[in-house]
């Protein structure tokens, strides 16, 4: 694979070796060929196009997306994937786009925020607020965005507690912390389900002791983010096992949850207070029981 990456645009040539391969099935994220000859498949493409995804990785900025071969129907060769990588130094002046209207904190009417525990598998809510121990309490997060710009929904913190409300005495069991890692994932198989909607983020819980028997609550804050601003401090990370930290939104660039077992802060303060780039919204779930079946 060949690539010319300019500023605000990149060329791709694919040179296919496999006889039996047809070149017009390959598309680059969204985007079907520029042109095709029986062994080339050529795109030329802008980073708005394509759904090109940007990240901001320290001074870098990256744009990048998938080159993919389908099947057809009568097709004998086999499905891939490869990742389309264009990495520039970032100016010292870029920030990542602010949209109309400028978001603050106080402009959550605009938006609304939810969060509930759903059914196993995440199509309608749940049936039953009691869960076994060990068991997964499916849980989603959403943004409503009927006057906005397509918004990344991310969970930045959430803590158990056995109050509604949260009091500096109250005992609390940290299920996300450090600016979006899902540090019960390092002790437990809890993971983030993969997105379907830019404003949806699915988690599934594995149930813990922690308020065994009682009342649980979980308290959450929600952020509504440029899904093109994603830093160490705005992200979704979990625990894979035997890999490590993974970012769920493109496990390419993973090395944004490296700070999840230190401590995430970004060289650039960015306050949500300030609405430049997001709103920010705090939820409280439950309550909820978990039981130990075998007790």
């Amino acid at each position: 694979m060949k690539l010319d990456c300019r500023p605000d645009s990149v060329t791709v040539v694919w040179t296919e070796g496999r006889s039996q391969a047809d070149t017009s099935l390959f598309r680059l994220g969204s985007c079907f060929p520029t042109s095709f000859s029986a062994t080339q498949a050529v795109f030329r493409v802008d980073f708005d196009d394509c759904s090109f995804r940007r990240l901001v990785t320290g001074d870098y900025l990256m744009y990048t997306n998938d080159l993919t071969y389908g099947l057809s129907s009568d097709s004998q060769s086999v499905a891939s994937t490869h990742p389309v990588v264009c990495a520039f130094k970032r100016p010292k002046d870029w920030f990542p786009v602010i949209y109309d209207p400028v978001f603050s904190t106080h402009g959550v009417g605009h938006l609304v925020f939810h969060l509930g525990l759903m059914n196993d598998d995440f199509s309608g809510p749940a049936e039953s607020t009691t869960f076994a121990l060990g068991s997964f309490i499916p849980i989603m997060a959403s943004v409503s965005q009927k006057t906005h710009q397509p918004l990344l929904l991310l969970l930045e913190e959430c803590v158990a507690a056995t109050t509604q409300e949260l009091k500096p005495e109250s005992p609390v069991y940290p299920i996300i912390a450090n600016k979006g890692c899902l540090v019960d994932s390092r002790m437990s198989h809890s993971k983030f389900e993969p997105r379907q909607k830019l404003s949806e983020l699915q988690l599934s819980l594995q149930a813990f002791r922690f308020g065994l028997g009682e009342e649980v609550f979980i308290h959450c804050k929600l952020v509504a983010w440029d899904p093109n601003g994603l830093d160490i401090t705005k992200k979704a990370c979990h625990y894979v096992k035997e890999h490590g930290w993974e970012l769920l939104d493109n496990y390419a660039y993973s090395t944004l949850c490296d700070c999840c077992d230190s401590d995430c802060k970004s060289r650039r303060t960015r306050s949500l207070d300030s609405g430049r780039l997001g709103v920010a919204q705090k939820a409280v779930l439950g309550p909820l029981t978990i039981i130990d079946e075998t007790s």
